[in-house]
């Protein structure tokens, strides 16, 4: 019921969406309506009429600029310059006098001038929010681990426990090994953070925040900082001289695995904004239909796909949450596990088992 209720409230959002449109006598745009959806915003837009402007917070000509991003906006919700300042394509730039961006030529090709932009959009205020209900969670936690020292957990407690314990026991110890316990926080961390914002997505209203690719970069980045402040000797043997390979090879050999140091992140990176996307352009699409066909024929079918698309997005939620944190900890532990390499790939009489990890456990 909870879940119907929510699609409905999605459902009343777009009508207002397709209301408004139908109002100023345009047709209903749904590439539109979707981007608008997924992507960030100066301002957060839950429902027509229901609007929050967030805090603009510039720093450029005029030194720092602080205001309500509403100001862009007049009466019939059209976009206007304020202070000396243009907002187009959800960017901000320099007032050029006629209310459009203001443009230099640089290198023989104009491009827009604008200020350094600190402002708190819609994803960086769904980022706040998602920290603080983690912090919140955690925090209390970890007091009730204090009070409960030695007797049975309960509450909040007791529903969180078993997804920490599984990420240590069944991640973090298998793939990382014996030097796991320092990296346990880390992946805890990612972990919860995707988990949480995928679902908070998902809520009417949300954010796309790990839907931005921005975010996911950002958190592969910290995955190869850890992976390359955490790499040992043999991680770097590895790559300067693979074990087994010809010197001649080694020519080859080289650059590629100094790009594969790269592309590992960017997978992350790349799966999780892909697959978050993805799914809310389905759903947003599926909803889409119905004021596309104007039906009562249509309008159940897409109802009954969008719900059977939210259910199993809550599913992608959890498992693109698991997947990033599986693949970092995969790259932890070959950053700092200690195994004898083969050295010569079975041709010669020095040959060793290779074992890691992964294969141990």
């Amino acid at each position: 019921m909870k879940k119907l209720f929510a699609l409905l409230l999605v459902v009343f959002s777009f009508t207002s969406f397709a209301s408004a449109a139908a109002e100023e006598g345009e047709p209903f745009n749904p590439g539109e309506m979707i981007t608008h959806h997924i992507g960030d915003d100066y301002t957060w837009h839950f429902a027509d009429g229901l609007v929050l402007n967030l805090p603009v917070i510039l720093y450029g000509e005029k030194g720092l600029d602080v205001f309500s991003a509403g100001n862009f906006y007049n009466e019939n919700h059209d976009v206007v310059p304020y202070n000396g300042y243009v907002m187009e394509h959800g960017h901000i730039y320099y007032d050029n006098g006629q209310g459009h961006p203001r443009t230099e030529t640089v290198d023989g090709k104009e491009k827009h001038v604008g200020p350094l932009d600190f402002s708190i959009t819609k994803n960086v205020a769904s980022l706040l929010i998602s920290a603080v209900l983690l912090l919140g969670i955690f925090f209390t936690i970890a007091g009730r681990y204090k009070k409960t020292h030695g007797r049975a957990p309960y509450g909040i407690q007791s529903f969180f426990e078993p997804i920490i314990i599984f990420v240590r026991d069944e991640i973090a110890k298998p793939n990382i090994g014996p030097k796991y316990e320092r990296f346990v926080p880390y992946l805890l961390t990612i972990f919860f953070f995707i988990w949480f914002n995928n679902l908070l997505g998902l809520i009417p209203g949300g954010a796309n925040l790990t839907g931005n690719i921005a975010v996911t970069m950002m958190l592969a980045l910290f995955t190869l900082i850890v992976t390359l402040a955490s790499s040992n000797k043999n991680y770097w043997a590895h790559i300067f001289k693979t074990p087994g390979v010809p010197i001649p090879l080694l020519i080859i050999m080289i650059p590629i695995e100094l790009v594969g140091i790269l592309t590992k992140p960017f997978s992350l990176m790349v799966r999780l904004f892909a697959n978050i996307t993805a799914g809310h352009i389905i759903i947003l699409s599926l909803f889409s239909l119905i004021f596309i066909f104007e039906s009562i024929a249509v309008g159940p079918i897409s109802v009954a796909f969008a719900i059977f698309m939210n259910f199993l997005e809550l599913f992608v939620a959890l498992l693109q949450a698991y997947v990033f944190t599986l693949l970092s900890a995969m790259y932890f532990g070959g950053a700092v596990e200690e195994h004898d390499h083969v050295e010569d790939m079975g041709f010669g009489d020095g040959a060793h088992a290779l074992t890691t990890p992964v294969a141990a456990h």
